[in-house]
């Protein structure tokens, strides 16, 4: 059986489902459907290293707000 964490995310409160000892930044990523590659993450305030989405554990109550980037001209 799975856990769930509470999280606002981009303002509205969302749940994460996992498994395991604890989820990860790149958990919730690839649970939105966004790759690592095309968006920044911020935690509670804090700028996420792209490097570091996949050791960067979330804790229930976090605020995570994730900014997309768009190519044109």
């Amino acid at each position: 059986m799975g856990s769930v964490l509470q999280l606002r995310v981009n303002g509205q409160e969302r749940e994460l489902a996992y498994e395991g000892a604890g989820a990860t930044v790149l958990d919730l990523l690839a649970s939105l459907d966004q790759h690592p590659k095309t968006v920044a993450v911020e935690l509670n305030r804090e700028l996420v290293p792209r490097v570091r989405l996949g050791e960067t554990a979330l804790r229930d109550g976090d605020r995570v707000e994730i900014v997309r980037f768009v190519q044109g001209g």
